[in-house]
C-alpha cells in the first residue's frame, strides 16, 4: 500500500511541475457562439486535433500540459479561422471580431502577431494601389504616367515584404515560428518550387530549420522539380512526398501571404 501511495505521489507531483498552456478567448462574432473550436497541429505529416472546447456566450478555453512548444491552427469544426496559435507556456489571450484578430500574451505569440500585423499593413498597402489608379484616372492623369508610378509603387511594397518575411523566418530558424511562417509562405504555391526568395533563406538556414520536417521535405521535393524542369533528371509522375507537401499545409495559413 505504501508503494502505491508514494508511486501515486510521485506522479502528481511530476504533473504539477510539467509546464502547461492556458488560453483564454473572446469572440464577439455572433456566428461562434455555441460552435465548438479546436486547436490542430500537425503530428506526423497529418493534421491531428490537439485539443477542443465550446464557444459560450463569447468565451471559450483551451488548456493542458505541454511537451514541447507548437504551432497549431484555430478551426470552428473543419472551417480554418485563420489564425495560428503558438501553444507555449503562459497566460495566452484571443481575441475575435469581426475586424480583428489577435493573439496575445506569450512572447512568441506577440512576435507572430507583431510581424502578421506588418505583414497585413504591407497587402492593404498593395491593395489600395487599385483605388488609387481609380482616383488618378478620374484627375486626367494620363495613363502611361499612372501605370509607371503605380508599379514603383507595387516594387516597393513587394521588396518590403519580401524582406520582412525573409528578416522574421532567418531571425527565428531555431524555434516553432521560423519553420511556421516558411510553412505558410510556400503554402501558397501550387507544388514546392524554389523561389529567389526561397534559396536566398535556405543559403542562410541552420541545421536545425533545415531538419525541419515540412522545410526538409519541401526544399527535397523543390530541387527535385527543379531538376526536371531543367531536363537534369527524366520527367516522371510526382512522387508520394511530393503529392504529400502540397496536401499537408493546414488551410489556415494558406493565405498569409
Amino acid at each position: 500500500m505504501n508503494k502505491i501511495f508514494y508511486a501515486l505521489l510521485t506522479a502528481v507531483t511530476f504533473a504539477s511541475c510539467a509546464e502547461s498552456y492556458n488560453i483564454q478567448g473572446s469572440t464577439s462574432v455572433s456566428a461562434l457562439d455555441g460552435s465548438k473550436l479546436y486547436l490542430k497541429t500537425m503530428v506526423n505529416d497529418e493534421l491531428k486535433n490537439l485539443d477542443s472546447c465550446d464557444v459560450v456566450h463569447g468565451k471559450f478555453k483551451f488548456a493542458g500540459l505541454l511537451d514541447t512548444i507548437k504551432m497549431a491552427s484555430l478551426y470552428m469544426d473543419d472551417e480554418p479561422l485563420m489564425m495560428p496559435v503558438v501553444i507555449e507556456q503562459g497566460d495566452i489571450e484571443i481575441h475575435i471580431d469581426n475586424t480583428n484578430r489577435s493573439v496575445s500574451g506569450s512572447p512568441l505569440n506577440e512576435k507572430l502577431y507583431e510581424f502578421m500585423k506588418r505583414h497585413d499593413q504591407l497587402g492593404n498597402e498593395l491593395n489600395e494601389l487599385s483605388h488609387k489608379q481609380s482616383q488618378m484616372l478620374l484627375e486626367g492623369i494620363d495613363e502611361n504616367v499612372i501605370n509607371r508610378q503605380l508599379s514603383a509603387e507595387a516594387n516597393r511594397i513587394a521588396m518590403q515584404e519580401d524582406s520582412l518575411v525573409t528578416n522574421f523566418i532567418v531571425d527565428n530558424f531555431d524555434n516553432v515560428l521560423g519553420p511556421g511562417v516558411f510553412m505558410m509562405i510556400t503554402g501558397n504555391y501550387q507544388y514546392p518550387i524554389l523561389t529567389p526568395q526561397i534559396e536566398d533563406i535556405m543559403s542562410k538556414a541552420t541545421k536545425k530549420f533545415k531538419a525541419d520536417p515540412y522545410v526538409k521535405q519541401y526544399y527535397q521535393v523543390a530541387n527535385e522539380i527543379q531538376a526536371r524542369q531543367n531536363g537534369l533528371v527524366e520527367d516522371v509522375q510526382p512522387t508520394p512526398a511530393q503529392a504529400q507537401v502540397n496536401n499537408e499545409t493546414p488551410d489556415s495559413t494558406r493565405n498569409a501571404r
